[in-house]
């Protein structure tokens, strides 16, 4: 692993060429690590009928086996996140990575059961916990405040790369080998990710300094965390509030969309897995696309040098969700097919840009040297809705009358959080206006090379 430069919040010494050449690369490998992230949460809906099949699982024990990945994912994002503060982003991320893979394997063994795909589901969910909020912070050490919308959007895109890659891939290799090698195949697809990074990864110019390594970076982080606005003033604030309301919605929805929907096409539409995984696969590059065409545009706005009338991002974002909110209840009710599969692949994706706009919201309120804590905290809290959704979902399904009434019932219950999360957002998400009432200056230090102009 290369070994970080100085790191205060200064300008790196570097040239300006190698340090841009260092914040894109760690960008492209964070997308990576996302891709195999997201994979892995998508394997078990990809594979749910088999293996409900083939275990002898109802809906209601297969959701739970899928909260299951979210019963420590919300304790070890923040529990992780606050050891950014004392290890180096690059090894936690490492860490991260091997866990997750090792993870996956147990599920190779014939014998592997209902007990050791939730053990491991477990597992798996306490690795990838911190993985967002940890990567983020990563990335803020590469790039200043006013550059950081896209290579988060980048980072997010991630989430939708690795379902588009999964869905198709994995469907195909349940097809040829068995549900069991989805998961051998992702667990090694980590594994090899992780090989990589130990080679390229490294800390960027902007990032924190950490205690024992550079006493002068140490010396400026611990002055402005003094300095700085009391915690409990920063969590209590509207911007962290509607940021963790509408990511858990999304999460919820996330949540909702890789663990039922691949069921609800091939049990209750009648498709088979290989036209099932490639619907999901492109609802998956939708998410891309906006979050992609979301960065690039706020990218766009932020280097206007003249003063443009525009929402603020909160408000933004949260009119997105209520589009996403409608389109869901759409997907629920609407009766011919081709009405419903437009929203899967369109409008449903909007959602997934609250996942963007929260984590900057809350990372500019917030001094460099509590970035992660803070931003693992609202990760954790947030991704609750993935821990809740599959297990209420499955028993709102299971206690209708039939599969399709369920399924409709499960749909208009996600649009509803949706619209409330996504009204309260465009009301309260207002991350200038809080940093100014907090006290919290922009990161603005030019990290040579990095700002695309």
């Amino acid at each position: 692993m290369r070994r970080p430069g100085p790191r205060g919040r200064g300008v790196s010494a570097a040239p300006s060429a190698t340090a841009a050449r260092g914040a894109w690369s760690n960008t492209r490998l964070l997308l990576l690590f996302m891709v195999v992230n997201f994979a892995d949460k998508a394997v078990l809906g990809l594979a749910g009928p088999d293996i409900m099949r083939d275990l002898g699982l109802g809906r209601e024990e297969f959701g739970t086996a899928q909260s299951a990945f979210f019963a420590l994912f919300s304790l070890s994002a923040v529990g992780v996140s606050l050891l950014t503060r004392r290890v180096p982003t690059t090894v936690l991320i490492l860490a991260m990575a091997l866990l997750w893979s090792v993870a996956q394997l147990p599920m190779l063994w014939t014998a592997a059961g209902f007990g050791t795909l939730v053990a491991t589901r477990v597992l798996l969910g306490a690795a990838e916990g911190p993985s967002a909020p940890v990567a983020v912070h990563h990335l803020y050490g590469w790039f200043p405040q006013r550059d950081r919308t896209l290579p988060t959007a980048v980072l997010m895109v991630g989430a939708a790369a690795g379902v588009a890659v999964a869905a198709p891939v994995l469907s195909a290799v349940i097809a040829w080998w068995g549900w069991r090698w989805s998961f051998g195949l992702v667990g090694l697809a980590g594994i090899g990710w992780a090989a990589v990074w130990v080679r390229r990864g490294g800390q960027g110019p902007l990032a924190p300094g950490l205690p024992g390594r550079d006493a002068e970076a140490e010396a400026v982080t611990v002055a402005a965390d003094t300095a700085g606005p009391a915690l409990r003033r920063i969590l209590r604030s509207p911007t962290v509030l509607a940021a963790v309301l509408g990511c858990f919605a999304a999460y919820w929805h996330m949540s909702s969309q890789l663990t039922w929907v691949p069921d609800y096409l091939r049990t209750d539409l009648g498709w088979n897995g290989t036209l099932a995984g490639a619907a999901v696969a492109a609802g998956a590059l939708a998410n891309g696309a906006v979050l992609l065409g979301h960065g690039l545009w706020e990218r766009r706005s932020a280097q206007r040098t003249e003063r443009v009338p525009r929402l603020p991002s909160g408000a933004g974002a949260g009119l997105l969700m209520l589009v996403a909110a409608g389109a869901v209840a759409v997907f629920a009710v609407a009766e011919p097919l081709w009405a419903r599969l437009p929203m899967l692949v369109g409008p449903m994706a909007l959602s997934a840009v609250m996942m963007t706009v929260a984590q900057t919201a809350c990372g500019r309120i917030v001094p460099a040297g509590r970035r992660g804590p803070v931003l693992g905290l609202v990760v954790g809290v947030a991704s609750l809705g993935g821990v809740l959704s599959p297990v209420l979902l499955g028993r709102v399904i299971d206690a209708a009358p039939t599969a399709a009434a369920g399924y409709e019932r499960a749909w208009l219950l996600t649009a509803a959080l949706l619209a409330v999360s996504g009204a309260c957002a465009a009301v309260f998400l207002r991350p200038e206006r809080d940093a100014r009432r907090l006290g919290v200056a922009a990161d603005t230090a030019p990290a040579p090379g990095v700002h695309i102009a």
